[in-house]
């Protein structure tokens, strides 16, 4: 039975009320941050895409200090590197076109928008991007700037061998922990004489010393390439195969991935392929019995409190995906990724 005076209560309040009236504090404020008095937010089809929905500022990739930026969306369309399915390429472009991604996590309670300056500053831009080696080159130009800048990356591939490179300028100074979501452990060797390719950014990442092993934890690995991954045991990487994720449970993989990292600073790589294809069939080496979206996402939101120097998401391949689920998975991905990073340097803030 209905209770009458709740009904009278619900309909003095909602009953004229605007999709622009907010009565709970804590949402009127994420809610007037957000669209700073707009009365709606804008149609999510409109305009041209960016990554989340950032302002697109290309201009501030000229600049010294990338125009005072906090973090920095960027597309590096490089897939020169892999050895399946090619395709990655277009994975920016795909996220871009992604809409109602954020701008509130409902979960860690933050509205990174509000609290940061962030951009989509566009693509790498590559001299020859049919030159691998000089593609990788200017990956590491690139993001040895925003280092210097202090301008915290956010990076949308392009295929794994990216990452090799973002970490070569990013643990320059000092090595870099890593959460690292992936089917593959990706630290196989050098094949064919490429020391680029998707197979081995991370034991290319540790030999530079770019990359601390004993602070690297790899989570969803799987399939039969297992024989390939011998230098993350040899290194001591922590090695979470899927069927592990399912036997410790969520919880306990949180745990693992935060006592391995530590305090120090952690770089955050996510590869799709890490879901299962289910939920991500648009990539270039799929491989069956991954994790779910809900996991992922968990793990990735148990990370709060890190301090993530650094993120991405890899391996978007959208012309294997006619329903378009790859790109959603992968900005909803990101989006994470820029509440983590967001956490990280409001603590650096706020410890000064």
């Amino acid at each position: 039975m209905v209770d009458s005076a709740k009904l009278a209560r619900l309909r003095e309040r909602y009953g004229n009320a605007s999709p622009a009236d907010f009565f709970d504090p804590q949402f009127r404020q994420v809610a007037e941050a957000v669209f700073r008095g707009a009365e709606a937010p804008r149609q999510p089809y409109c305009d041209a895409g960016t990554l989340l929905d950032a302002p697109l500022r290309t201009d501030l990739a000229a600049l010294p200090d990338f125009g005072g930026i906090d973090i920095a969306l960027v597309g590096v369309p490089l897939d020169l590197g892999v050895t399946n399915r090619a395709g990655s390429r277009f994975g920016p472009r795909a996220l871009r076109n992604t809409d109602r991604i954020g701008p509130y996590d409902h979960v860690l309670k933050l509205a990174p928008a509000t609290l940061v300056e962030i951009a989509d500053i566009g693509d790498v831009p590559f001299a020859n991007y049919l030159s691998h080696d000089s593609c990788h080159h200017d990956i590491q130009a690139f993001y040895a700037r925003l280092a210097e800048a202090g301008v915290i990356p956010l990076s949308v591939g392009g295929d794994h061998s990216i990452t090799g490179s973002i970490l070569k300028s990013l643990g320059r100074n000092r090595p870099v922990g890593l959460v690292h979501f992936d089917a593959h452990c990706d630290t196989s060797g050098v094949g064919d004489g490429a020391r680029f390719h998707h197979s081995g950014p991370f034991r290319t990442a540790v030999l530079d010393g770019v990359l601390d092993p004993d602070r690297s934890i790899q989570i969803g690995i799987r399939g039969s390439a297992e024989f390939f991954w011998e230098f993350s045991y040899e290194s001591g990487m922590t090695v979470l195969h899927a069927e592990d994720v399912e036997e410790m449970g969520v919880k306990a993989v949180i745990a693992k991935a935060r006592e391995v990292v530590g305090d120090g600073p952690v770089y955050v790589s996510f590869d799709v392929d890490c879901l299962d294809p289910v939920y991500a069939p648009g990539t270039g080496t799929p491989e069956v019995g991954g994790l779910t979206s809900r996991e992922a996402l968990a793990i990735l939101r148990g990370l709060d409190g890190l301090d993530v120097v650094g993120a991405d998401v890899v391996e978007v391949a959208p012309q294997y995906d006619p329903t378009s689920n790859t790109a959603q998975v992968g900005a909803q991905i990101l989006f994470e990724e820029l509440c983590l990073a967001t956490r990280a340097l409001r603590n650096r803030r706020q410890a000064r």
